[in-house]
């Protein structure tokens, strides 16, 4: 592949497999004899996801050296600029998976990602307040960006920076409701987004999945927080039937928007089933987790394949 066609967006990469790995290591508890963390399932997703993140930060930053103008467009473009949040957010991720291996290293990543998120939230915020957006430029990937601080905490946690997770999460939560209300307003009364950017609205599932699941871990007395989870399975039943016809939709990038918010969902779900034991929401639980893992495999073995035939 030409470094100019390593697109901002295969970070997602790093958000699905990483994602997928810790959330099966948080869904082993309730499901034991199937599921067992570190093992067979769990922590081959986790390594992919830090293989994914050492081969693209390699990659972006040869395409930065030859092709400048390319990246300056993949941050400034509204089309593609959310995105961007994918590299600190998979950072943090990855820094998860590391934590019962090598604190140190999980915690030195995860500083650079929580650094990194709020440079990010500042630039765009800036870039958002002076203009110049088109309404139909509006997308769901800005979610990524503005509210990707709500993915910290899980990681934040293992590794025992929990206020600074409290901080990061704080300011993506806020983010959350506005930037959420827009993107259904931009959806009902906007025009359709083209068929690449259709995955992206999968996104609209973090915020309710993990304001949820991540809320509840940061602030155990906040249980109205639970109703947000009802929401996120409705949801994601709905953008489901929205995607019944994806196989026409031409695969790129975005498609990694499918992964990690079903990995969310999972998390969620996990979460969920965990506070509220009862054989249907473990049932949901699993479903969850598999429909993420079958969604995980999909984009990754279509990556993989359209990597080689481009090669080829």
């Amino acid at each position: 592949m030409n470094l100019k066609q390593v697109h901002i967006g295969f970070y997602g990469a790093v958000m699905g497999l990483a994602g997928l790995g810790l959330t099966a290591r948080a869904a082993a508890p309730l499901f034991p004899g199937t599921i067992r963390a570190p093992a067979y399932f769990t922590e081959i997703w986790v390594a992919l996801g830090a293989i994914a993140l050492v081969v693209l930060i390699c990659a972006y930053f040869a395409k930065l050296l030859r092709y400048p103008n390319s990246v300056k467009e993949d941050f400034t473009n509204p089309l593609t600029m959310g995105f961007c949040g994918a590299l600190p957010v998979g950072m943090s991720l990855v820094a998860g998976g590391l934590a019962p291996y090598s604190p140190s290293l999980g915690s030195g990543l995860w500083w650079i990602a929580f650094a990194l998120l709020l440079a990010f939230q500042l630039w765009a915020l800036v870039r958002w307040l002076s203009g110049g957006i088109e309404f139909a430029q509006v997308n769901a990937g800005w979610l990524i960006l503005l509210v990707g601080g709500i993915v910290l905490p899980a990681p934040g946690i293992a590794l025992g920076h929990e206020e600074a997770a409290r901080f990061a999460f704080g300011v993506s939560a806020s983010a959350a409701p506005v930037l959420t209300a827009l993107l259904f307003y931009r959806a009902v009364t906007g025009p359709a987004l083209p068929p690449a950017l259709r995955p992206s609205w999968f996104i609209l599932l973090v915020p309710p999945s993990l304001i949820y699941a991540n809320g509840i871990a940061l602030y155990p007395d906040a249980a109205f927080l639970e109703v947000l989870y009802p929401f996120a399975l409705v949801l994601a039943v709905g953008l489901l039937i929205y995607s019944r016809q994806l196989a026409r939709w031409p695969f790129g990038p975005p498609w990694w928007a499918f992964t990690f918010p079903l990995d969310a969902l999972a998390y969620a779900a996990v979460r969920y089933a965990q506070e509220h034991p009862s054989a249907l929401w473990k049932s949901i639980a699993g479903a969850a987790l598999a429909l993420a893992t079958l969604f995980v495999v999909l984009v990754l073995w279509r990556t993989l394949r359209s990597a080689a035939s481009r090669r080829g």
